[in-house]
């Protein structure tokens, strides 16, 4: 480590303050926020946000800054968004500054430190046991499993279970996980890491991961064109993956799907729908409730009818 970085991380921690250094220390604790109005928030497990203290816009626009900086890149009003890991822990960071915000504001998203596994979550009253055996067949089958449900949900912790009976259970097959920033944890010891930068994005991590010799591709979050080429990935003889989307349910997590492959270039003369039936075969739903994180929805995808409408049933 140079003796810059080193300055830069001791700098670092005395801008981020006892409060959140407590935080990030804290396993409980999932998400740290500052608002524009300086006011400091937390968020753990299965509690509601809480008000934890205050930063001035001085202290927080310095701290973007620092992160810029051991990130080797720069925060400006012409370039106001920084997205990253934080160099402490390799937590997710987005820091905002004016003129898109009113005062500095950013999220930070812990890495999990505790890796669930499907028996966990029936413990937990997560899900049932019907469908941790539904999952365990869909895993033992090969089958193409999309993880939806809105930020927060938990989406990347169950999909850390989902692998982790992977490997169980096929403990030699090659997993090769596509991320924006490290959180997917994999017991496997054959798997591959991949993670995109400011130069290279998901779309060209995937062509590459083809080339990596795969039994598994496993994608963090789907969130653009990206969707096109891991379907056709998932369709040519990479069955078994894992990927997480933005939905409010099962069936809305197939018309997300939908968008974002249309988001290509490719897509706009082909029909979306019987590539999308073809690749997905179960799709899982986990949401927040009054009562804590559940596995609301187990969809299994089965084909198009002749109106190219979804058949489907709810496991």
């Amino acid at each position: 480590m140079s003796q810059k970085h080193t300055r830069l991380i001791g700098k670092l921690k005395s801008e981020l303050g006892s409060i959140i250094i407590q935080a990030l220390e804290d396993p409980s604790v999932v998400e740290i926020m500052l608002n524009p109005d300086g006011t400091l928030w937390v968020e753990k497990h299965g509690l509601a946000m809480e008000h934890v203290g205050e930063m001035s816009a001085l202290n927080a626009e310095s701290l973007i800054g620092t992160i810029a900086d051991t990130l080797n890149t720069t925060v400006t009003p012409d370039s106001p968004i920084l997205e990253g890991e934080l160099p402490i822990d390799g937590s997710r960071f987005e820091g905002l500054i004016p003129p898109i915000v009113g005062k500095p504001t950013f999220t930070i998203r812990k890495k999990s430190s505790v890796l669930l596994t499907f028996d966990d979550y029936v413990n937990q009253e997560v899900m049932t046991e019907n469908q941790k055996a539904s999952l365990v067949d869909a895993v033992l089958n090969h089958k193409n499993v999309l993880v939806c449900g809105g930020t927060g949900s938990g989406k990347t912790t169950f999909t850390n279970a989902v692998i982790d009976n992977i490997s169980e259970q096929f403990e030699s097959e090659r997993l090769v996980i596509i991320e924006d920033t490290v959180e997917i944890q994999a017991r496997s010891k054959n798997s591959v890491a991949l993670r995109t930068s400011i130069n290279v994005n998901m779309m060209m991590l995937l062509k590459a991961t083809m080339r990596l010799r795969p039994d598994r591709i496993l994608v963090g979050e789907v969130r653009g064109q990206e969707a096109l080429a891991l379907l056709k990935s998932w369709n040519t003889g990479h069955s078994g993956g894992v990927a997480t989307i933005h939905a409010n349910s099962a069936l809305a997590g197939l018309i997300r799907l939908e968008q974002l492959v249309s988001e290509s270039s490719e897509a706009s003369s082909m029909s979306m729908r019987p590539l999308i039936a073809e690749a997905v075969d179960l799709v899982v739903m986990i949401k927040r409730t009054g009562e804590g994180r559940k596995i609301s929805e187990l969809l299994s995808v089965e084909r198009l009818d002749d109106q190219g409408e979804y058949v489907f049933s709810y496991l």
